[in-house]
Parts: structure tokens; sequence; C-alpha cells
């Protein structure tokens, strides 16, 4: 166990209006607005953990799994139609008393590699 540092595949994923218009009413937002600074929480971190979630490697409890801590950092926001580009990376992998906690951060840039936002989670496994 123990996967700081792993780098997994980019993915890329398309601003879709219809998503952003379902995210924004969810959030109480107007989707005339553009895209919410909150939907990096799809095209960045929800298109890239699910790589670490399915590492065999790094052996992920689901069931005993806390999302304890999320921040993002924008350079500007992407705009909808737009294609982005997102990497994770395993920050840290640290086991004490009993849990294990593991800092996962994805970097999002545009189709044409101009920076949109880092995303910065944690997550706390009890053993």
């Amino acid at each position: 166990m123990g996967v700081e540092g792993k780098t997994y595949a980019p993915v890329t994923s398309v601003i879709e209006p219809d998503g952003v218009a379902a995210f924004a009413r969810a959030i109480g937002a107007d989707a005339a607005d553009g895209v919410p600074p909150t939907f990096a929480a799809v095209y960045s971190l929800g298109t890239t953990a699910p790589q670490l979630f399915g590492d065999a490697e790094a052996a992920i409890d689901f069931a005993h799994l806390l999302h304890a801590d999320q921040e993002f950092e924008w350079e500007r926001h992407p705009t909808i139609g737009q294609t982005v580009v997102s990497q994770g990376r395993v920050v840290s992998d640290i086991s004490r008393r009993g849990m294990r906690f593991i800092t996962f951060e994805t970097q999002t840039k545009s189709g044409d590699g101009e920076g949109i936002c880092r995303s910065r989670a944690l997550f706390v496994i009890r053993s």
C-alpha cells in the first residue's frame, strides 16, 4: 500500500451546457452567469478521482472513506462548450493511528494547455 507520487493518465472532457445548467439549478445559481466555480468538482475532481478509487495498487477501502477536505484554486474559469484536460496525482499517502490520509491533487488545463484550476482533496480512510 502507498501510492504517494503516482500520477494518473489525463482525462479529457467537455463543459456541457446541460450539465452546467443542471448543476447551477442544484446550487441555486443561474447558468446564464456562466460555469459556476464549484462545477470544478465535476470536470476536475469528478473525472480523475475514479482513477484513484479504481486503482488496485491504491487499495482504497471505499466503505471506510471520508472526503475530509476539498479546495480549488483557479487561474480562470472554463466556458461552456470548452474542452478541458484534467490530470490527477497522489501528493501524499500517510498512515497513522489506524487511519490513512491521502492527498489527491488535480491540475486542469484547457485543450490548448492554458491553466484553468487546481483541485486538492483529502481522503481519510479508517482501518
